[in-house]
């Protein structure tokens, strides 16, 4: 269980911090929080899933578009 103090802060068990890192970005979601991890070096992170990536930069992004506008309905 998370906990905060009297001034806002919550404290994340070590075991998530060991595991996921210090840094979340929160995303309100209306009834609940989303406490995403933010890597150390976003950058360094893009890069490397690019490196795993196949296709052209103008490749993905048209798939991506076709995967949008088909959960989107149209």
């Amino acid at each position: 269980m998370t906990t905060t103090t009297d001034n806002g802060r919550i404290y994340l068990p070590k075991e998530y911090r060991e595991k996921h890192g210090e840094r979340y970005k929160i995303v309100d979601l209306g009834d609940r929080l989303l406490l995403v991890p933010v890597p150390e070096d976003p950058l360094e992170e893009l890069r490397e899933e690019w490196d795993e990536s196949e296709g052209s930069a103008e490749e993905l992004k048209r798939s991506a578009r076709e995967t949008m506008t088909e959960e989107a309905g149209n």
